[in-house]
């Protein structure tokens, strides 16, 4: 019989006696070996822990205790020092018992009998389903009745939900059995080593727990539009070489695309922020149309074509380094000013990003429009580039730009009390007041770091493209931004986000539009694809919200 291999409970225990009492009995002499050493030397280091923080304590009292604890750690470091021999030849006794043993004779009976009890219930389930089955055709053909045919309709299909609850549940146990059959080994090590693994013994344990939380749909939640970009991707890589007579894949497209990417990487990192917080940012295009703009009329070279406010700027009397200096200077001052403008009304007024920062899109857009009457102010100092992002061996070092961004901000978001403040604000800015965090200096803060962020980004934007600054420069880049956050996991509820996904999500769009492009897709078509990626990503996030709730 199939279900011979079956394991009780008692049977499993009798299994894995053996172990236990082998490893047991090493055990209780590891632990009498330490209790005067290792262990004196843990206790007496949180005494020390204790007494640090203990503000009711003198200064004099605390010194005392501490300096005892210490003498105290002394002294039980050499009785740890005296039985280390011993304990190390004791726990690799242990382990060469369990690597010899618990596997062969306790994990993979237990593995076998698992196995033989989701085949039972699966059996089970389907037995029950066409006896319920039976039982409904009989029912209904005896019924004439409408009201009554359909309440047997309803009956029937709660019997059915029950027994594919029964299955679930039953299914559930065996993982259980399993899961905790596997875990049984680490935690034996556990004692023996005293929360020590080696690397593999780590990964291993991280692989089973994955397998053992997963969830199909949460991970089509997670991961969905992931893998249908990926595919697409896919897809793009094998036509480009049928339509173009040319591979997508090589090195100089892939960086191509990084160098594309890090001044998008800028914009995106900024409006992060923002969006954690439940925010956004529409004004991220024409940011960036006024800084190129400013960072082209500081560092074109000779008497700028254009005037701004019929003033025509030369800017040449300057040494070409203060000029670029100034240059990063006024595109993160006028940035930073504006966004600074918007979070005042955002943060003071409650005020929805979204009104605020249309506000500061409209008059940036016209005053730059205005003021330069829209005309391009050419290129920028031909030297600049080469001083500011040089290629090394082909490698564009503007990539290196993005990298220090990234580290920068991951560092403020992840180890900074700010960043921490950031996150509270934007899961629920309520309780965060409550507990004593200034909402207005967080969004007011996240604001201003944006602002910083684009002005970066607009000005290493105008050197990549050595200038060609105009008002209308950056159109649609605030849509691509918000996107690639989007993309990346930055949830439009707030509080949720990494910065992790938001460099995957710039990486993604920015590889798509340079595939698109090759292709030579129209540049409109370009924008209902990044429409629809949006509106996909957003369903996604409100789906995960939904389940949570």
């Amino acid at each position: 019989m199939a279900n011979s291999k079956i394991l009780t409970q008692e049977q499993e225990m009798k299994l894995r006696q053996p172990i236990d009492e082998y490893v047991g009995k090493i055990q209780k002499q590891i632990d009498d070996l330490r209790r005067e050493g290792t262990d004196r030397v843990i206790a007496f280091q949180n005494s020390i822990d204790v007494a640090k923080r203990d503000k009711t304590l003198t200064t004099g009292e605390r010194e005392n205790r501490i300096s005892e604890c210490r003498a105290g750690i002394e002294k039980a470091k050499k009785v740890e020092a005296a039985n280390k021999d011993s304990v190390s030849k004791l726990i690799a006794d242990a382990e060469g018992y369990i690597k010899a043993h618990y596997d062969s004779e306790y994990f993979q009976p237990v593995k076998e009998s698992c196995a033989q009890e989701k085949a039972a219930a699966q059996e089970k389930y389907k037995q029950a389903v066409a006896q319920l089955e039976k039982e409904h055709q009989a029912t209904m053909a005896k019924l004439t009745d409408h009201q009554e045919q359909k309440d047997e309709k309803y009956v029937h299909k709660n019997r059915l939900f029950d027994a594919k609850m029964t299955l679930a549940k039953d299914l559930q146990d065996v993982k259980d059995r399993r899961h905790a059959a596997f875990n049984y080994k680490y935690h034996l090590l556990d004692l023996l080593r005293m929360s020590k693994f080696s690397f593999a013994e780590t990964q291993a344990q991280k692989w089973e727990n994955y397998k053992y939380n997963f969830n199909r749909r949460s991970f089509l939640l997670q991961n969905g539009l992931y893998i249908v970009i990926v595919l697409i991707f896919i897809m793009l890589c094998i036509i480009t070489p049928i339509i173009k007579h040319t591979p997508l894949l090589t090195t100089n497209n892939v960086l191509n695309i990084l160098q594309q990417a890090s001044p998008r990487m800028f914009l995106a990192l900024g409006v992060a922020g923002l969006i954690l917080l439940a925010g956004t940012d529409l004004s991220i295009g024409r940011m960036v149309g006024m800084g190129t703009t400013t960072a082209t009329i500081i560092m074109h070279k000779g008497i700028n074509t254009g005037s701004v406010f019929g003033h025509v700027f030369d800017f040449t009397g300057l040494p070409v380094g203060v000029r670029v200096v100034f240059a990063v200077f006024m595109c993160v001052l006028l940035c930073t000013c504006f966004t600074t403008i918007a979070g005042f009304f955002a943060a003071k007024f409650k005020m929805h990003p979204f009104i605020c920062t249309m506000a500061n899109m409209l008059v940036i857009f016209g005053l730059v429009t205005y003021s330069t009457k829209g005309v391009s102010f050419g290129s920028i100092e031909s030297n600049i580039p080469s001083m500011i992002i040089p290629k090394i061996n082909n490698f564009p070092t503007i990539i290196l730009w993005a990298v220090a961004a990234i580290i920068i901000v991951w560092f403020i978001w992840n180890k900074t009390t700010f960043g921490k403040y950031l996150y509270a604000v934007g899961g629920n800015s309520e309780a965060a007041a409550v507990s004593g965090i200034s909402v207005f200096k967080v969004t007011l803060g996240a604001f201003m770091m944006a602002g910083v962020l684009y002005g970066f980004g607009s000005w290493l934007e105008c050197i990549r493209m050595v200038g060609s600054g105009s008002a209308a420069y950056g159109q649609g880049w605030d849509m691509d931004a918000i996107a690639a956050c989007v993309v990346g996991g930055v949830s439009f509820t707030g509080g949720i986000g990494k910065i992790s996904g938001v460099v995957v999500g710039v990486c993604i769009f920015t590889a798509l539009t340079y595939s698109l492009t090759i292709l030579g897709i129209d540049t409109n078509l370009q924008f209902v694809f990044s429409g629809i990626i949006i509106l996909v990503a957003v369903t996604l996030d409100c789906l995960k919200y939904v389940q949570k709730k």
